[in-house]
């Protein structure tokens, strides 16, 4: 037996525009030798520069992290004569830094920045998201029980769902200082690419009210 009550679904949404809060910079530098572990940081020459002059900008050592180092030996030889591949993840905790965070990157002629991962304040602008939703949702239920003659009672079900779609990225990556100059461009770096990011969220509800029964009005004779 069927024992769902009467219902009336609603459907509504709310989207909101985000920009990013803060970002990590993913960076790769070339090295002439080989270290792991914080002696990479300290030792390998090529990144202890890159990280000095970051922390020189006023960058916290805590910022910068080494996430993984690739050997690169073609002649079989040991460790100590092969090169290696360092990458770095780089927070930017102010995106008001991050042109001068890119210029001091593609000033070290070993670095390469691979890829910026923008970060953004989600759950607060789910949260307004959702709050703006459902009152939607009530407003246009109230307006949809009124047309139809009947009473909402409360709520029979509930369902949220949350899509956001960050803006589209560029297609090329800026250019390092060192590859521009052999290039024969401009020996300032081109960032050719977004200092500041963002994304829509947007937060849809669908929900299924209980209403009274059809009131029935007696054909006047």
């Amino acid at each position: 037996m069927d024992t769902k009550p009467d219902t009336i679904k609603i459907s509504a949404f709310h989207r909101e525009e985000i920009l990013a809060s803060h970002a990590d910079l993913f960076v790769t530098v070339k090295g002439s030798s080989v270290f792991s572990g914080d002696q990479a940081m300290k030792k390998a020459k090529e990144v202890s520069q890159l990280v000095d002059e970051l922390i020189r900008f006023g960058l916290k050592a805590e910022d910068i992290h080494l996430q993984g180092v690739h050997v690169e030996n073609s002649g079989g030889g040991l460790l100590k004569s092969s090169s290696a591949v360092y990458r770095l993840r780089i927070r930017c905790g102010k995106l008001e830094q991050i042109a001068d965070l890119l210029d001091i990157v593609s000033a070290q002629k070993n670095s390469t920045l691979e890829r910026i991962d923008w970060k953004y304040p989600d759950e607060e602008a789910r949260e307004r998201g959702l709050e703006a939703a459902i009152a939607k949702a009530k407003l246009k239920a109230e307006k949809v029980a009124a047309a139809m003659g009947v009473q909402l009672l409360g709520v029979y079900d509930f369902i949220e769902t949350v899509n956001d779609q960050e803006a589209p990225m560029p297609r090329h990556m800026p250019q390092t200082a060192a590859r521009s100059r052999e290039a024969g461009l401009l020996a300032e770096p081109s960032l050719g690419m977004d200092i500041q990011h963002g994304k829509t969220v947007q937060v849809n509800v669908d929900v299924w009210y209980r209403v009274s029964a059809f009131q029935v009005r007696a054909e006047a004779g």
